[in-house]
């Protein structure tokens, strides 16, 4: 099974309380138990084809970045050594291992945080077209990639899944979540960001922008979910860099990439992948791993 990816988890005698595209939640009280699949999603929609190994590569990331960050603002991170599981757990520590978190329980904040050091993607499409991102107006004579004058904070919707999220803007967060938590998201994203992109930079990676998300337990902030993997973060190579035009990249853009050379409505249903197309993705996700961790 494990080289052929995993698609879906099922651990008979644990309940499973939720299904993300990539991650598979547990009840293990007092904690979740997060397992994160070989899914990969492009455009919303879940790929039917898994990429095998990426599961182990985003979890071992996000403890890397965990760790990293705990400074700045604490995580949900429990553990990912499944001997340290709840005994619950046991019957199935081998299949665990690698691609695990025992986390906290936290209430989520109902936005996706998004910090961005560069001009790409859907900021680069809204600042082309005239309009400000998420309700920040750019300076002219930017190009597609340029390095932005400073760090924006670009948040969004966090809509169910196979639909988009949509861009809100600062002042629309505060109506959501208040002005004072808004403004401690704002912080700990900012500041994550900016550490992450010199730790990277002496990998040879460029972290254009990255995706975090928040949730509060015991009335305090605290980062959950995953951090600064690919599958949430634009990765391009440092060597390769170059202002006005796309950049190759060490995330599922590859992915992305193809989907929109075949012409796909990116609708549901999605494609099937091409082998090959999914062994250069997972190449990819290794990579930017490998060059982290060495």
């Amino acid at each position: 099974m494990e080289n052929k990816g995993l698609l879906n988890s099922h651990f008979e005698g644990l309940t499973k309380v939720s299904q993300g595209k990539v991650r598979d939640i547990y009840a293990v009280d007092p904690y979740l138990l997060i397992v994160t699949t070989d899914r990969i999603s492009a455009f919303d929609v879940i790929m039917p084809n898994p990429v095998p190994g990426k599961g182990e590569v985003l979890t071992r990331m996000s403890a890397f970045w965990f760790e990293k960050m705990k400074d700045i603002i604490p995580n949900h991170l429990v553990s990912i050594d499944p001997d340290t599981y709840p005994a619950a757990c046991a019957p199935y520590k081998e299949a665990l291992r690698g691609r695990s978190m025992l986390v906290k329980k936290a209430k989520p904040l109902p936005v996706e945080c998004i910090v961005r050091g560069y001009l790409s993607g859907s900021g680069w499409k809204d600042y082309s077209e005239g309009r400000p991102v998420s309700g920040i107006t750019l300076p002219p004579g930017l190009k597609e990639s340029s390095r932005l004058p400073q760090t924006i904070f670009t948040p969004s919707t966090k809509a169910p899944d196979g639909q988009h999220d949509l861009p809100i803007s600062r002042q629309e967060m505060e109506k959501l979540i208040g002005a004072e938590l808004t403004a401690e998201v704002v912080r700990a994203t900012v500041a994550i960001y900016e550490r992450a992109v010199g730790i990277a930079a002496a990998s040879g990676i460029i972290i254009a922008d990255t995706k975090m998300e928040f949730g509060v337990l015991d009335g305090r902030l605290i980062l959950i979910d995953e951090l600064l993997t690919p599958d949430s973060s634009r990765f391009w190579p440092q060597d390769d860099y170059a202002e006005g035009r796309a950049q190759k990249s060490f995330d599922k853009q590859f992915l992305r990439d193809y989907l929109l050379s075949i012409g796909w409505e990116q609708k549901p249903p999605a494609p099937e992948l091409p082998e090959a197309i999914i062994a250069k993705t997972g190449e990819k996700y290794r990579e930017a791993l490998n060059r982290l961790l060495k």
